[in-house]
């Protein structure tokens, strides 16, 4: 395409947005009123997996070393725990740090369990995580197995019911975006259409006077991609100065959790470019399967 030509439908397609001044704030506030829903979903759900993800990461085997292991026998089962291919790491515990962990869990009531520390009835430990945490189950069974190996805890039955309700909330928030968006394509596809049936008989004179389609196109795609961005623009600037207000409000109250929220930086700025996309490829591609009909003339 020669440049003369590009910049001729540059300029009509601002032209028509100046134009055509009601109609373009109409399919504008259509794009905004969709991103904002979707952003804000899409921020929640974000956040959501975050902590989704910190909850899984924070789940554990630990491996109770049998009281007559010697510190050879301990040294065999650790290499045997790190063969199994699922195994992320290994810490291990001794007896003593156990009880004074224990001890300080307990507060004033721990105080008592002080009496054991020349005796200690409890076990050596491996804490075990695996890559996926989603393999806990199946590597906790195997651990098990092993010898010197008197007991596996990882919280049967809670974590099996955790797993589940963490990938049916994912499952459920993709569902949901993807009804949104496709929602919104179809809310701004009819928005914009009303644009362009006003302007139908232009289309019709192009095609008389033996215009190609790729030129009639130009000018309503770059309609479309502009409404798309001007659409964007409140969107972002809403849940940018949103989640600001929220992550300095939140953030300071869940220091020391292992529950955080996504920090501002990079998170918001990855956001606004995904609302910028979406908004130019939703203008796009409402303006293009809009002013498709009026092509066959």
């Amino acid at each position: 395409m020669k440049s003369r030509t590009l910049r001729r439908h540059f300029r009509e397609s601002f032209k028509s947005l100046a134009r055509n001044g009601w109609m373009t704030f109409a399919s504008a506030s259509a794009v905004t009123v969709t991103l904002i829903l979707v952003g804000v979903f899409f921020v929640i759900m974000m956040n959501l997996n975050n902590v989704a993800t910190s909850i899984e990461e924070d789940v554990e085997i630990r491996v109770h070393i049998d009281v007559a292991a010697t510190e050879e026998d301990q040294q065999i089962l650790r290499e045997q725990i790190e063969q199994i291919s699922e195994v992320g790491s290994i810490a291990f515990i001794p007896k003593e740090e156990e009880l004074d962990n224990m001890i300080n869990s307990l507060g004033e009531d721990g105080e008592a369990f002080k009496l054991f520390e020349q005796d200690n009835p409890l076990n050596d430990i491996f804490v075990v995580k695996t890559k996926n945490p989603t393999d806990t189950m199946t590597v906790a069974e195997e651990l098990q197995e092993l010898p010197y190996a008197s007991k596996v805890k990882y919280g049967q039955g809670e974590v099996e019911k955790l797993f589940s309700f963490i990938n049916v909330s994912r499952n459920v928030g993709l569902v949901l975006i993807i009804g949104l968006l496709f929602t919104a394509m179809f809310l701004i596809s009819n928005t914009i259409k009303i644009t362009i049936v006003s302007r139908r008989r232009e289309i019709e004179i192009m095609k008389l006077v033996g215009a190609t389609n790729a030129f009639i196109r130009w000018p309503f795609f770059l309609e479309g991609l502009w409404l798309g961005i001007l659409g964007s623009i409140l969107p972002i600037a809403l849940i940018a100065t949103s989640y600001s207000y929220a992550y300095d409000y939140i953030a300071p109250r869940l220091d020391g959790h292992f529950i955080q929220l996504l920090e501002f930086n990079p998170f918001v700025f990855q956001v606004s470019a995904l609302l910028i996309l979406m908004g130019a490829l939703i203008g796009i591609w409402g303006s293009l399967m809009s002013v498709r009909k009026f092509l066959k003339v």
